[in-house]
């Protein structure tokens, strides 16, 4: 069942809470929303990621949000670049 992440969002889409633990298909509900702010294929590097990331929240420690990202195994890094972990750079699918 894909979970509302609507409660965690403000008025224009951007994500302003984190929920608890104990709400963890919400929490993987908003990576993946936060997942599809990036194209597949493309590299980013970690001021990118932050900067769509501030855009799309209202949270304190936007950062945080890539964090769960990558701990989560919605986005890869290497080398101080980060991608879609569905979609590595340079891959043809």
């Amino acid at each position: 069942m894909t979970k509302s992440i609507s409660d965690f969002q403000d008025e224009h889409g951007r994500i302003t809470g984190w929920p608890s633990d104990r709400r963890r298909a919400h929490q993987l509900a908003i990576l993946d929303y936060l997942t599809g702010l990036f194209e597949p294929g493309v590299s980013y590097d970690q001021g990118q990621i932050e900067q769509v990331l501030a855009d799309h929240s209202t949270l304190e420690d936007p950062s945080f949000l890539l964090t769960e990202l990558v701990d989560s195994d919605y986005l890869a890094t290497e080398d101080g670049m980060y991608w879609r972990a569905d979609g590595r750079p340079g891959a043809r699918g």
